[in-house]
């Protein structure tokens, strides 16, 4: 996976949500987006054991909120216990749960904060830096179209802030995807960030995991 592979070029890990089925021959796509082929648990363990992060991003790639309220529960569930059975190491209590469209709502919110050890929704907030009890998690992203100019931008806006944690979701490389990310950018990307002495870059798992 070329995403691993430059982060490893950096000596850095990178951070990898997955959903659950996407690699079943009976997958149905959302849209368009969502049609290049996926990786299977094969891949998510090999890359598991090269030190990546590889966490839940949903069952199926469903809208959480658009469904009655069991009906969410039910598939983040059948999503965790499909990562418990088929990824090494893995444990919900662990886990971030990264929302399907970044989208969440309150009653979801309070049930899973008893299922997983955070969880991530949106939209474009800066968080606090990881502190212990931390839950809620807040993403920025964008598309449909490449991300080069609006990353660079969001990243020079956080180090001219006065800091906290971010956490931009990207969606593939080049011209994969919903919102794509270069495969040189973000390589220039973290060479540029790694040589900051007042900057992390660090899977979201692990920065809970530390405090």
């Amino acid at each position: 996976m070329e995403t691993a592979r430059i982060f490893e070029k950096h000596g850095l890990s990178a951070c990898i949500n997955v959903i659950a089925t996407a690699h079943h021959d009976d997958f149905v796509p959302p849209d368009e987006y969502h049609s290049v082929p996926a990786g299977d648990f094969g891949l998510w363990n090999e890359l598991v054991a090269r030190g990546h992060e590889v966490m839940p991003h949903g069952y199926k790639h469903q809208n959480l909120t658009e469904v009655p309220l069991q009906v969410a529960k039910d598939l983040i569930m059948r999503c965790l216990d499909y990562f418990s059975e088929a990824l090494d190491g893995f444990d919900p209590k662990e886990a971030i749960f990264n929302f399907p469209y970044n989208a969440s709502n309150l009653a979801i919110e309070e049930w899973l904060a008893d299922q997983v050890k955070a969880f991530r929704t949106g939209y474009a907030q800066i968080n606090p830096l990881p502190h212990a009890g931390q839950k809620k998690l807040i993403c920025s992203s964008h598309g449909p179209g490449n991300i080069d100019t609006f990353l660079t931008e969001e990243i020079d806006r956080f180090l001219a802030s006065p800091g906290g944690w971010l956490i931009f979701n990207t969606h593939g490389l080049d011209e994969e995807g919903w919102g794509p990310l270069s495969a040189s950018h973000l390589d220039s990307l973290l060479f540029e960030l790694k040589a900051k002495e007042n900057v992390l870059v660090i899977p979201a798992g692990r920065a809970l995991a530390d405090v």
